[in-house]
């Protein structure tokens, strides 16, 4: 089995609603790209950076540092969803990446300390204004997957 890149909103069926996905997926990369260059943000992100398996080696670029390389992927990552439009490998790389930028956010719910409260059951409670703006992570994520598996096709032998 060969596996075909495809711009996501040209796949076969009715996709190009996926076109308005992808465009406002643009926007919040940049939207969220922006703020990072802020010290305001980058101090706000710190607290999850440093406390994530995954991303804590950030921490030797210093919290502004960091918060400019995750600022830089960001924008990285818009300009591959924008190029995806045209492009069917910049469709599936972008929405890869961003894909990948949203398991990262989403695992800081159960990385960051004291974010998180448990219920007597052991389900976890949505606590605070950090956690409830990490759990728009999952839609998002939902929404990248979806671009990312409109964006590939397999094409038997």
């Amino acid at each position: 089995m060969q596996i075909r890149f495809q711009v996501a909103e040209r796949g076969h069926g009715p996709y190009r609603h996926l076109a308005a996905l992808r465009w406002i997926m643009c926007f919040i990369f940049v939207w969220f790209a922006i703020q990072k260059f802020s010290a305001y943000a980058a101090e706000s992100i710190q607290p999850l950076i440093a406390n994530s398996p995954f991303m804590s080696w950030l921490g030797m670029f210093g919290v502004r540092g960091e918060a400019r390389v995750l600022g830089s992927i960001e924008l990285t990552t818009a300009t591959f969803l924008a190029l995806g439009a045209r492009f069917p490998l910049f469709s599936a790389l972008g929405a890869a990446i961003a894909s990948g930028t949203f398991v990262l956010t989403t695992s800081f719910i159960l990385t960051t300390p004291g974010i998180t409260q448990w219920s007597a059951t052991g389900f976890p409670i949505v606590s605070t204004l950090v956690e409830q703006f990490l759990i728009k992570d999952i839609a998002l994520l939902g929404v990248c997957v979806v671009l990312l598996v409109s964006s590939i096709r397999s094409i038997e032998p």
